[in-house]
């Protein structure tokens, strides 16, 4: 029997989701595997299956990538960051206001996951020197990316529905499409947070610190985890290396420091040989600690003043978007007691970790607390895996001198695109190659800048897209759509759409969602007789509708550990955020676009 290329379409979908949330597989290969089989199975040619690798979103995607990296690795980005600091001092009411716009106006031209990570250390000196929660700020900043994201051409989403509507003979998008409505998002996105969101964000918890500075073992609840112990003679520690011993393999507990007679060894390596009569900084939690006791260990009750707690001080650092240690636990990484790192602990979702954190595997926005000397430490500001909070290191390897040269070719890349003398991909191209030749990224840094990740869901989803629209499925739910509201205001269509791309977004991000609803949506329009372009930027802003859970994006993610937040803290004040911007859209299509 035949199976209809409908049904096929449903069942590859189904299948997808099963993929995404059934197994470990990343999605990037989840894409690849969608690819082949909307191929195998004949709902796409072959060459329309490649073609993703080929189209104008991948090349503007790529070119896009390169001129961001460029901002960031010649300080211009930085730069205006630095900026906030010197300006930014004052009440909460002006911070949320100077965050947000900045957030907004940095994601028009960049990655909002970058805009946010850039802003991120400058908004937590901010706060603390502003003795303000920084709760405060890192929900409104991250809202204020993502509203940003819906005025600009340069978001993948919104670059996606341009494509979609390029495949169907329709003309496509271009900058100054999303602008108009997309400003008039960002105003309200601002007013709501004002008036009424800020008054919904938590107020400063237990962990918060808005004296100045946090105090870092108070927040990832050290000082209950901190024990003292002395290795007795019959101790199955006694003579072995802190590796052979076993007590973070077996019991997930963590030696911070060993005292020896006059002795002090800070971040002990992993060959360091344990003695009888050696006194440890153990950290990690009391039950575990009870099993160690039980090798002839002994727990100290007093302890010497000099001894109370970790010889250096800690320091906060998070795993970045993209970043190559995602997915891998610290006792595969180069983060550890050979390089002069220790983990302590581990910041996930408003809760501390402290025993068996190297076999965590790790996730974008988790914060790791570490000790380790300041030239280890400042090693890592220039490793873009990771994210420094605090921001009491600078990258070292920013060439300033090539900042003109970025502002320039970026500004040119623009004027070239919205004046449309010459397509978007193209600039993009241009821009990219431009930034090689000036010398403001290496070839290396050139390969380092591109999200692989992102090219590859793009351009392997890109063919069930066209699935969806050959084998009729999008005719049809299109027709239910209309159907349902044949005697409704074309508002109303557009409403739903933006409904139900908002809640596809919640669980599987913006990029997916485009992909899924957007073929579906312009169908809707062409037999409700709504101008399809409207459509495409209606579900292409709603993409970026990722206000009601911190999983909805990776740049609300990021904010989840500096801010304290909690899951339901998004979703308290998200839900007004939602239909704030769900109202505005609905208003600035219908003036700007007469829907």
């Amino acid at each position: 029997m035949t199976i209809p290329p409908e049904l096929m379409v449903i069942g590859i979908i189904i299948g997808l989701f099963v993929l995404i949330f059934g197994t470990r597989l990343r999605i990037e290969i989840i894409a690849l595997i969608v690819l082949v089989t909307v191929t195998l199975t004949g709902l796409v040619s072959p060459e329309d299956a490649i073609s993703g690798f080929g189209s104008s979103v991948v090349l503007t995607l790529l070119g896009l990538f390169v001129i961001t990296s460029a901002l960031e690795k010649t300080g211009v980005v930085q730069w205006i960051a630095n900026q906030l600091n010197n300006v930014g001092q004052g009440s909460e009411v002006k911070l949320i206001i100077l965050f947000m716009a900045t957030g907004a106006l940095l994601s028009l031209i960049m990655n909002n996951v970058a805009a946010g990570a850039v802003l991120l250390p400058a908004a937590v000196r901010v706060a603390r020197q502003s003795n303000i929660s920084v709760s405060k700020l890192l929900m409104p900043m991250s809202f204020g990316t993502l509203v940003g994201g819906m005025a600009t051409y340069l978001t993948t989403a919104n670059i996606l529905m341009s494509e979609l509507l390029i495949s169907r003979d329709f003309q496509g998008l271009n900058m100054l499409d999303f602008l108009p409505v997309g400003g008039v998002i960002v105003i309200a996105g601002i007013a709501y947070m004002l008036l009424i969101g800020r008054h919904l964000l938590p107020q400063a918890r237990e962990s918060d610190d808005t004296s100045g500075e946090i105090d870092l073992k108070e927040m990832y609840q050290l000082q209950k985890q901190q024990w003292h112990v002395i290795v007795g003679n019959q101790s199955v520690l006694a003579n072995k290396t802190i590796r052979d011993s076993q007590i973070n393999a077996k019991l997930g507990l963590t030696i911070a420091a060993i005292w020896r007679r006059n002795e002090t060894i800070t971040i002990p390596k992993s060959d360091q040989v344990l003695q009888a009569g050696d006194e440890l900084l153990i950290i990690g939690r009391e039950d575990r600690l009870q099993e160690l006791l039980k090798w002839d260990t002994i727990l100290l009750n007093t302890i010497r003043p000099r001894r109370q707690n970790i010889p250096i001080e800690p320091i906060e650092i998070m795993i970045a978007p993209r970043s190559e240690a995602e997915g891998r636990t610290l006792s595969q990484m180069a983060l550890n007691r050979e390089v002069g790192l220790l983990a302590l602990a581990l910041w996930r979702d408003g809760q501390s970790f402290t025993t068996g954190v190297r076999n965590i595997p790790l996730e974008v926005g988790d914060a790791v607390l570490v000790i380790g000397q300041s030239s280890d430490i400042e090693d890592l500001s220039n490793n873009p895996d990771y994210i420094l909070p605090a921001g009491q290191y600078t990258n070292r390897s920013t060439n300033y001198r090539k900042a003109p040269h970025a502002i320039v070719i970026t500004l040119t890349v623009l004027a070239l695109a919205i004046l449309n003398i010459v397509s978007l991909p193209i600039a993009m191209i241009a821009g990219a190659v431009s930034i090689v030749l000036v010398g403001c990224l290496s070839m290396e840094q050139f390969y380092e800048a591109i999200s692989w990740r992102v090219i590859f869901l793009v351009a392997g989803m890109l063919p069930l897209s066209f699935a969806i629209t050959d084998s009729g499925l999008a005719d049809r739910i299109g027709g239910f759509f209309v159907m349902a509201l044949a005697d409704a205001n074309p508002l109303i269509l557009v409403a739903g759409m933006i409904i139900l791309t908002m809640a596809v977004v919640q669980i599987i991000g913006g990029q997916v969602s485009a992909l899924l609803v957007g073929p579906i949506a312009i169908n809707a329009a062409l037999q409700f007789g709504v101008d399809p372009r409207a459509m495409s930027v209606a579900v292409a802003m709603s993409c970026s509708m990722a206000f009601l859970t911190p999983i909805a994006h990776p740049v609300n993610i990021l904010m989840m550990g500096p801010g304290n937040y909690r899951f339901g803290d998004f979703t308290k004040v998200g839900i007004g955020m939602t239909l704030v911007t769900t109202l505005a859209m609905l208003a600035g299509l219908h003036w700007l676009w007469g829907v």
